[in-house]
């Protein structure tokens, strides 16, 4: 159904201007569909759609952000996590710069890039990146109980796991 309707959304609005907001977000509507439903063509639709939101909705940052973080999942759905950590990086920048590094939007990116490392391989960047700047922040800012907070020292447990390099000093 999800999948009908993106279709139906994206031949509404196909006819309009590229600057028009309606044929952007139907165009993003599609992506997103596509990919939630397994299908491969939602690469394309989404790095259009990324493309269209940065050349003509550039003003519109929720937008923007929206198109990178969806074209990101489906980079990593494709196990192309180096593309996608670009991606995610330029988000989590952007985030630090508009909200500051304790907003949830903020660190909700940051677990987003160390899972991107894990994907890669990249053990040690991605413990530094939850352990010494996002756990400490999310701590201070959200408390030790907070939904987030949980979920990052659950992705920090799990990136020991993953780590065949881990020592007992990283149980800490």
């Amino acid at each position: 159904v999800e999948l009908a309707l993106g279709w139906a959304a994206w031949k509404t609005y196909l006819g309009r201007p590229p600057t028009d907001q309606l044929l952007r977000l139907s165009l993003g509507i599609l992506g997103d569909s596509l990919f939630k439903a397994g299908r491969e063509e939602a690469l394309p639709v989404l790095e259009a759609n990324l493309a269209l939101n940065r050349r003509y909705g550039s003003h519109d940052r929720n937008a923007v952000f929206t198109a990178q973080s969806n074209l990101a999942g489906c980079l990593d759905e494709l196990g192309r996590y180096d593309e996608a950590l670009v991606l995610k990086r330029e988000v989590h920048n952007e985030f630090v710069a508009l909200f500051g590094d304790s907003h949830e939007n903020t660190i909700v990116s940051g677990i987003n890039i160390a899972v991107s490392l894990l994907n890669l391989g990249l053990c040690d960047e991605s413990k530094f990146l939850l352990r010494d700047k996002l756990l400490p922040v999310a701590r201070r800012s959200l408390g030790a109980d907070h939904a987030l907070t949980l979920k990052l020292n659950t992705n920090l447990a799990y990136g020991l796991q993953k780590d065949p390099e881990r020592t007992r000093d990283d149980l800490r």
